[in-house]
């Protein structure tokens, strides 16, 4: 059995996956606003899902940030209260054994390339798109970590190829002015409406205002649609993904999957783009069952 554990800012989410990925229980608890009340949690939610299955576990988990390979303790992380905290040590002495840990956009990755919509593929490039954005890479399975644990980190660079209208650009949280997930978060494409003079305090309306007609709104998705292809572009003008999976809230925008291609032509390196854009296939479930997957068949 394959446990894994979604660490979010308000809920910790626990599943138990077979080892052919059916999954066999799952449980929500709200996620205490400190570092040891997370880890009690977390380990609880273990010893209840052995106990409910009465089965004994591989773990993994996601977290909003990672481990850093130089310290062992977590860096990058939205939950602060996690940041510098051996998290993984800490839990594998509460549990007795070895407990992976992984971004969560890691785990969204390996998750869809297991067995998701990008289930086959070599090189899998996988995108949550909501408040902020968030980037995984997944080869044959496995998640690229990298060297500095920040593999995939590509909504921290600036946006591409931008015009004269989009410098300097908004502060973005790292520091810096002008990173795609400013530009191309689910939080980004609604600023910019709004600073077009656009009515609508959240995506879902805005692109509802587009779909009906609404001339402002539709230059705003089609302003976003084209910043996404350009940041994508650079994605694959690095790492030549097989597919691209999008995830989170601007992932059920239906379009996407279709204007953006026909974009991204314009920036890619190449005589043409094989590369796939797709929605994910387990919505908001991908997490959780991308940290089990990180015990893969072995």
């Amino acid at each position: 059995m394959r446990i894994g554990i979604d660490l979010g800012g308000t809920k910790i989410e626990g599943i138990a996956l077979d080892d052919n990925g059916r999954e066999l229980l799952r449980q929500r608890i709200p996620t205490p606003r400190d570092y040891l009340g997370t880890v009690t949690a977390v380990t609880e939610l273990v010893q209840f899902i052995e106990k409910e299955t009465g089965l004994t576990g591989t773990v993994g988990m996601g977290i909003p940030g990672t481990i850093s390979p130089a310290t062992g303790l977590v860096k990058n992380a939205n939950s602060t209260w996690l940041i510098g905290q051996p998290l993984t040590e800490a839990l594998q002495d509460r549990l007795q054994r070895e407990v992976r840990i992984a971004n969560d956009a890691n785990c969204f990755a390996v998750s869809e390339a297991t067995d998701g919509a990008a289930k086959g593929a070599h090189v899998v490039f996988g995108v949550i798109i909501g408040t902020g954005v968030g980037g995984g890479i997944c080869i044959d399975k496995k998640p690229l970590v990298g060297i500095n644990a920040i593999g995939g980190e590509w909504g921290h660079n600036s946006l591409p190829w931008r015009r004269a209208d989009e410098y300097p650009g908004h502060l973005c949280f790292c520091g810096h002015a002008g990173c795609i997930e400013t530009f191309c978060s689910g939080t980004g494409f609604v600023r910019d409406h709004q600073q077009h003079g656009g009515q609508g305090d959240n995506g879902k309306d805005i692109i509802a205002q587009a779909l009906n007609g609404d001339e402002l709104a539709e230059q705003s998705l089609q302003r976003y649609e084209d910043r996404l292809a350009r940041a994508l572009s650079s994605v694959i003008n690095i790492i030549d993904p097989d597919i691209i999976v999008l995830g989170g809230g601007m992932s059920n925008v239906e379009r996407l999957y279709s204007a953006i291609p026909k974009l991204w032509n314009e920036y890619v390196f190449s005589d043409r783009v094989d590369t796939q854009l797709v929605q994910n296939r387990y919505g908001d479930s991908s997490g959780v069952r991308g940290a089990a997957w990180l015990w893969p068949n072995e």
